[in-house]
């Protein structure tokens, strides 16, 4: 089974206001189709290394490779290509623009990749709704969505790009546990019929639990 993504000897340094090392000798691989959740107390360096992991913090030292291929050091606009192309993202907050509908919300990512017709990328859109349960919701503003609509919304717009990883830094962290029931269902059913990868920074344990592989972190460190 191939590595979607692989840390080699990650190490994060906090330099102001004193020298602080974040996060220490960081070694792993998340592999095609896998759902790993990473836990750990707050302060321990989770949300930190997610965003060394997501491309979006290139101040660290080690390798991170993607799909294979070496990132680590590439240009700000390249490293901008590959997140939209093969990482999506879903937080704890969803991010909507209130003023779009949630059709055009979907459409984001795609619009900002450039690689499809605006038809190609709303038939896109649609389907990833349609898939989600959501397509009655398409022309609402997502304003008019509650919230568990809404975080399904922010997950249709993560896949619409068709990524080879979903990231989540507590995606059911805002949610009612009817809602974090929903999300986990949607994760296990992307990772065992698409075999989409997808690695969750979480605080519940009941979540991980249920995850392929938790990956415990203490202190900048990962324990197991």
């Amino acid at each position: 089974m191939n590595n979607v993504l692989e840390a080699k000897t990650i190490n994060k340094y906090f330099r102001k206001p004193v020298l602080y090392h974040v996060l220490k000798d960081i070694n792993f691989q998340i592999k095609t189709g896998e759902f790993a959740s990473i836990m750990g107390k707050s302060g321990c360096g989770k949300s930190t290394l997610l965003y060394i992991l997501s491309t979006m913090d290139t101040d660290y030292e080690g390798e991170l490779l993607l799909n294979n291929q070496l990132i680590t050091g590439q240009d700000r606009n390249h490293l901008s290509y590959l997140r939209n192309k093969n990482i999506g993202f879903v937080f704890q907050f969803h991010f909507l623009l209130s003023e779009f509908t949630v059709l055009e919300n979907v459409m984001l990512p795609a619009k900002k990749l450039a690689e499809k017709t605006n038809i190609e990328i709303e038939h896109d859109a649609f389907e990833k709704l349609k898939m989600l349960n959501i397509d009655h919701l398409a022309y609402k503003h997502a304003s008019r969505v509650s919230g568990g609509e809404k975080q399904r919304i922010a997950i249709a717009r993560a896949l619409i790009n068709s990524p080879s990883i979903i990231m989540g830094d507590e995606p059911t962290g805002n949610l009612d546990s009817y809602n974090s029931e929903n999300v986990f269902n949607i994760f296990k059913q992307l990772s065992a019929e698409q075999n989409l990868s997808l690695l969750v920074v979480t605080h519940d344990e009941d979540f991980a639990k249920r995850t392929d592989r938790i990956i415990t972190m203490e202190d900048g460190t990962m324990i197991a």
